[in-house]
């Protein structure tokens, strides 16, 4: 069975779908072109300057030229009006002079007076096209008097009833009209008075061409319109040529300010003349050799600093060595002491130990300082590196009476890392929850997507207090100074946490709240070298609370003064703040797993490390930190 034909098209819809097709195309330029406007707009000062003296020129002159030609017109259109007036008064005191004479208006030679009067009145060529006009008609007794010209031409139309009114009742009266007088259409300043005679009373008429002042007036406008348009571009102009002179060296100041801030220190602007920009070129300048002299002082201050810091520690090792040695074997027979002096050997041991533990640390941070901190990358299954983490510190967990509760995927979670130090981190992540969780169970989360991993571990402690956020990652800082340490920490593993996760490229953040406890997600690219842009876990934990109005927002843990929020380790992530909500200006890569948390004062946005209005040793201590580029990237300062 054959199908039923496809009906076809008509013409109209194929109008109407090309008609549509057009529109969205037309619609999408459009719209490209005012975003691009826009931004124009809102980049370039010399556009706005140049824009808003073009457009308010080009009012001023408009008013100006309008008025001008309007004035013109007026005094055109005056004068001859006047000088009608006072023609049109010689000729009805003429034409009464000569039509006087008559006492009927059927005599025979009245027609012939009125011609001679009004040949008289025009110049006395009755051939005439486009000139004077001058016409008499009456209302009195039309069939005894025929309306004349002094042109063979139909003047009839240019007299309107209104005019035609006026002269009528015994007054002067003018018109300006439109018709065709046998030279083409063309304006006509149409001026009447009545002619007093003894059979009654006729009308006299002049028609006047107003082409030459209308020629005039058009030849003023078209003057003056060029004039101001030529004024108008003149200004542009200027504004354009002054805008640059001026907006120029802001913007060699501005890039030369952006390379110093890239740590192209010995950028400098040219100074030229003795104005006030080269006043300012030359202050710029002399603010940058200061701070390149301060730069280059603190920058060998630091290295130093380094210096002697891995000196010592290096230095410390053999002097240790043999205090070891000899702690060890007083250690081994202290039961031969006397329980004093057997107790002084179990502290020396313990404290020699945490020294060891202090000088190890010191000499990690040592190696990321001087930034010959190196990575040994290999595909890596993150299950067993948390189960062993969690094993490791179940006995210090069962002793302080913190449960520990693992939840991993079922599957292996292969990711390009170092393992050392990605254990190195979790040991401390885990090992603080087990510290400050207060007998509450601590959950270690592994998860993982296409592009990332990421492990959580969450306890139920004091928390974190507001300004804590900006205090949990700096070196030796403790949240409670005043409680006892169960496992005799140097107070350098968060820090040294941190600069893992930077040299994986990984975020290291943290939320807390005070008596909600606190939860560190450290997420890592599931291939090395590949940026992050989301984590496959929550930082906010889905139980904790969201206090409501008139109470302090639980606060997410930030590095950096002024950070605020999360912070984000590495290429860190962050969203731009809801409308009205009070933020750090900051630069980062959008987070979407943090994109809906939720604070007090609304939705909560992960805020990026840097704050661009303060200096702040973000990337890793004894780092310079990093800036943002005008092209959104960020260089090392």
């Amino acid at each position: 069975m054959a199908s039923p034909p496809v009906p076809e098209e008509s013409p109209v819809a194929r109008a109407q779908a090309v008609a549509r097709e057009m529109w969205r195309v037309v619609a999408r330029r459009g719209m490209t072109l005012t975003v691009r406007g826009h931004r124009t707009w809102r980049r370039s000062l010399q556009v706005r300057v140049v824009t808003i003296t073009l457009v308010a020129s080009s009012l001023l002159v408009g008013g100006f030229a309008y008025l001008v030609a309007d004035k013109i017109t007026n005094i055109l259109l005056d004068n001859a009006t006047e000088d009608v007036h006072n023609r049109l008064e010689n000729g009805q005191a003429y034409a009464t002079k000569q039509i006087s004479v008559h006492t009927a208006s059927y005599e025979p030679k009245l027609q012939s007076t009125i011609t001679a009067t009004i040949q008289a009145l025009a110049g006395g060529d009755s051939n005439q096209v486009g000139g004077l006009v001058v016409a008499v008609t009456s209302d009195a007794d039309p069939s005894a008097i025929e309306p004349q010209a002094s042109a063979r031409v139909n003047f009839q139309p240019l007299i309107s009833d209104e005019l035609r009114e006026k002269v009528s009742s015994g007054n002067m009266a003018s018109q300006i009209r439109t018709g065709d007088l046998g030279s083409g259409t063309a304006k006509y300043l149409v001026y009447g008075s009545p002619v007093a005679t003894r059979f009654g009373q006729l009308e006299l008429y002049y028609f006047v061409p107003l082409t030459q002042q209308d020629e005039i007036a058009e030849q003023t406008r078209s003057t003056v319109l060029a004039t101001g348009v030529a004024l108008v571009l003149l200004l542009g102009l200027l504004a354009a040529l002054v805008t640059r002179l001026v907006v120029n060296p802001v913007r060699v100041a501005a890039r030369t300010a952006q390379r110093l801030s890239a740590g192209l220190l010995d950028q400098r602007m040219a100074v030229n003349g003795e104005d006030d920009l080269a006043l300012l070129a030359a202050s710029f300048n002399q603010m940058a050799t200061n701070l390149q002299r301060q730069i280059v002082r603190l920058e060998e201050m630091s290295r130093l600093q380094r210096r002697f810091t891995s000196d010592v520690s290096h230095e410390l090792r053999t002097p240790l060595t043999t205090v070891r040695m000899a702690a060890d074997l007083i250690f081994a027979e202290r039961d031969e002491f006397d329980p004093a002096v057997a107790r002084s050997a179990e502290l020396l041991q313990a404290e020699l130990d945490r020294f060891e533990s202090l000088l190890t640390d010191l000499l990690e941070i040592s190696r990321f300082d001087a930034g010959f901190a190196m990575l040994d990358v290999e595909p890596t299954d993150l299950v067993p590196i948390v189960h062993r983490v969690v094993d490791q510190l179940t006995c210090l967990a069962d002793r302080v009476g913190v449960p520990l509760r693992v939840t991993v995927p079922d599957g292996p979670v292969i990711a390009e890392i170092d393992p050392r130090r990605v254990e190195r981190v979790l040991r401390n992540l885990v090992g603080n929850a087990v510290e400050h969780g207060e007998g509450r169970p601590v959950d270690v989360v592994l998860g993982a997507d296409a592009a990332a991993v990421a492990v959580t571990v969450r306890d139920r402690g004091i928390g974190l207090k507001p300004g804590e956020e900006k205090l949990v990652f700096n070196r030796f800082w403790r949240a409670d100074p005043s409680r006892a340490r169960q496992t005799g920490g140097t107070g350098l593993g968060l820090s040294i946490s941190l600069e893992d996760a930077r040299l994986h490229g990984g975020w290291l953040e943290a939320w807390g709240a005070s008596g909600q406890g606190a939860q560190f997600r450290l997420t890592l690219p599931a291939r090395a070298g590949d940026r992050l842009t989301s984590a496959p876990l929550r930082l906010v934990p889905a139980d904790a609370a969201v206090p409501g109005p008139g109470h302090g927002a639980a606060p997410r843990v930030a590095i950096g003064p002024g950070s605020g929020g999360v912070l984000a380790i590495g290429p860190a992530a962050a969203t731009a703040p809801p409308a009205g909500a009070a933020s750090t200006p900051a630069t980062a890569t959008p987070n979407p797993a943090d994109a809906r948390r939720a604070t007090a004062d609304g939705p909560a946005w992960p805020v990026a490390v840097e704050d661009s209005a303060r200096s702040v040793d973000v990337d890793g201590p004894g780092r310079p930190p990093s800036v943002p580029t005008p092209d959104g990237e960020r260089v090392p300062r």
